[in-house]
């Protein structure tokens, strides 16, 4: 099984891999040219994220500046926007419904690393030095018709629901089912949303 394998079925596996630093590199490539752009340049912005994502639907905004780790790990759904100063670290799949508005700062992660150091880095060698850390992934799963608020922050594993609104500066930390309103630290669902 390769790392890439092991990666995306969210078993323990090696950053420093090949293949990965390959794609990981041309992503940031990608993303600082996309990031570069002039405001108005639609046709280049487009071309570089059919490039760098997995599947973008129509009708799809993101603001610049935007950041990734893979890029091709990320699925997003019609008429949906994204705004600035967005991170995805998209080590597992990061699936995006349709007519979603995700405000600025809003972090998505789907990595983790092991809590106990050794596994984490490894052996330490005498130099001081270690491997890359081992991680771990899970994918994150967003509805359709959501509102992510600004300064929202997603765990790894979170699936949030159709037609749910997480208000600004939520943590995420556990599924919302669909139709929710839900917000605060941990984010907590509040009352329904009718």
């Amino acid at each position: 099984m390769s790392e890439r394998e092991k990666m995306l079925s969210g078993e323990l596996y090696d950053c420093s891999d090949e293949e990965l630093l390959t794609r990981w590199h041309l992503a940031k490539n990608l993303v600082k040219e996309y990031n570069n752009l002039e405001s108005g340049d639609i046709e280049n912005k487009n071309k570089i994220l059919k490039e760098l994502l997995g599947k973008m639907e129509n009708n799809v905004w993101i603001t610049p500046p935007f950041y990734v780790d893979y890029g091709n790990n990320i699925y997003i759904g019609n008429n949906t926007e994204i705004n600035m100063n967005c991170i995805f670290l998209d080590d597992n799949k990061i699936t995006i419904g349709q007519n979603c508005l995700i405000a600025p700062n809003v972090q998505i992660y789907t990595a983790y690393h092991p809590k106990n150091a050794k596994d984490r880095l490894g052996e330490i060698k005498e130099d001081g030095s270690f491997e890359f850390c081992k991680t771990y992934s899970s994918p994150v799963a967003i509805g359709n018709n959501v509102w992510i608020g600004g300064g929202v922050i997603i765990l790894p594993g979170v699936t949030i629901g159709d037609n749910v609104v997480i208000g600004a500066g939520s943590v995420v930390t556990k599924n919302i089912p669909s139709n929710k309103i839900a917000y605060g630290n941990p984010c907590k669902i509040q009352k329904d949303n009718i």
